[in-house]
């Protein structure tokens, strides 16, 4: 497996995401779901973003997070962005929400590039 690249490849790309938060925010985490298409394993097929921070609190069922890494009340918007901006360039493919571009990321890393910058490209062409 090459190196990871030291910038995104999605660097250059404008992807719109909507953040929704519920009504007992912020003792519950907002949900992110980008409304432009992006190639990522962190990301499911359907735009919703599945990093840590966005969990709800308390101790993980499956066992993957500590409740150190899941949601807490002092997150802020700024806090969420960077924490997602972080996803963007460092994909987790550990815990996979897209276990397609996962693979890809670990074993054919040619063809994750192609998928991402054609996404980068077309969120160009639509900004």
């Amino acid at each position: 497996m090459p190196p990871p690249s030291k910038t995104t490849q999605s660097e250059g790309g404008f992807f719109n995401a909507i953040m929704s938060f519920p009504s007992n925010y912020p003792n519950s985490p907002p949900t992110i779901k980008f409304t432009s298409e992006l190639w990522h394993p962190n990301v499911y097929p359907d735009g919703r973003v599945c990093i840590s921070i966005l969990h709800p609190p308390g101790d993980d069922p499956n066992g993957y997070e500590l409740a150190s890494e899941r949601w807490t009340p002092v997150h802020t918007v700024e806090s969420i962005v960077l924490s997602i901006i972080s996803m963007l360039s460092s994909p987790n493919d550990e815990s996979p929400a897209n276990v397609e571009a996962a693979k890809e990321w670990r074993e054919t890393r040619d063809e994750f590039k192609k998928k991402v910058s054609r996404c980068v490209r077309k969120s160009q062409e639509t900004w």
